[in-house]
């Protein structure tokens, strides 16, 4: 069960940057969304996105995970935004701040509501090209999850994580300013992690090495995440959320489509149903890309 709310179901969000882009015609370099933050619309266009998930929250009579829309505001790739260190804390807080202003908006009618600063990977969440040690993951993430601290949010949630060095870095950074921690890994077709480790090894690994508060999966179809859960386990018990594509399509025909795959509804639905038995802590649900809240609402069965 997700730390934060033992024993509620709990819905979040699903492909922010690919709604935005297909969606909404907005134009994400390195498909960031924190630079939305710097704006009126940009703002408003977060918001938007954000109420359409407070509003399966309150149909299914679950609690809301809402995370912030900074997945790639970490250095390396603020970088190349044209962002200084300090410009990004401000954006991190800031993208913190809105989120708990969303909160107290929200609960008029979804009773809980968790604030989570996004973390990303260091470098392409496809393709792990470079494999870091915990060390050097706690000292890169460490200054984006220090804003959120700063900034007041709940918890850290690091997605799309590729390998097991980062994860653990993540989570060694997260402990070290007082924030609980998930991290998610994604997984390939064949059900193993880019960097070639199996599920189970990887969180095994992990939690061997302290262990983030729990696990999820994401940006995988769920026909691809149950190969990865095909070694049984109480490993399988960790693992409290999912968050998965719409299409089932490898990440590399992802990453070179210049259409949306929004896949077929039923398979996701049906084939997301049939993990939740591999899944006995399974708690939050919510997608990734190529769902919108469409997607989401039907795997609630909204």
């Amino acid at each position: 069960m997700s730390a934060q709310l033992p024993g509620r179901p709990v819905v979040t969000d699903g492909g922010l940057e690919t709604d935005l882009i297909f969606h909404h015609g907005v134009d994400l370099p390195y498909f960031a969304a924190f630079p939305l933050l710097d704006s009126e619309e940009g703002r408003s266009l977060l918001t938007e996105y954000y109420d359409g998930y407070a509003a399966i929250a309150e149909r299914a009579r679950a609690a809301l995970m809402l995370e912030s829309a900074t997945w790639r505001a970490s250095s390396d790739w603020g970088k190349l935004l044209g962002y200084s260190e300090d410009t990004l804390a401000r954006v991190n807080r800031d993208a913190t701040a809105m989120l708990l202003a969303l909160r107290d908006k929200y609960r008029r009618t979804v009773t809980d509501v968790v604030v989570g600063g996004a973390v990303g990977p260091r470098g392409d969440g496809y393709r792990p090209d470079r494999l870091m040690e915990a060390a050097e993951a706690a000292e890169y993430h460490r200054p984006q999850i220090e804003a959120f601290a700063q900034a007041g949010a709940d918890l850290v949630t690091a997605y799309t994580i590729t390998h097991v060095g980062e994860a653990s870095g993540i989570v060694r950074a997260a402990r070290a300013v007082g924030l609980p921690v998930a991290i998610s890994f994604t997984v390939e077709t064949d059900g193993r992690l880019p960097s070639g480790d199996s599920l189970k090894t990887a969180v095994t690994t992990v939690d061997e090495e302290g262990g983030p508060d729990y696990f999820l999966v994401n940006c995988a179809h769920p026909v691809h995440v149950s190969q990865a859960l095909a070694e049984e386990g109480p490993w399988r018990n960790r693992i409290a959320g999912l968050r998965c594509n719409a299409s089932t399509k490898s990440h590399a025909e992802l990453d070179e489509a210049t259409q949306l795959d929004e896949g077929d509804l039923r398979l996701l639905t049906t084939t997301h149903d049939q993990l939740k038995p591999l899944l006995p802590n399974l708690s939050i649900i919510g997608g990734c890309c190529g769902t919108d809240a469409r997607h989401v609402a039907a795997l609630w069965g909204l």
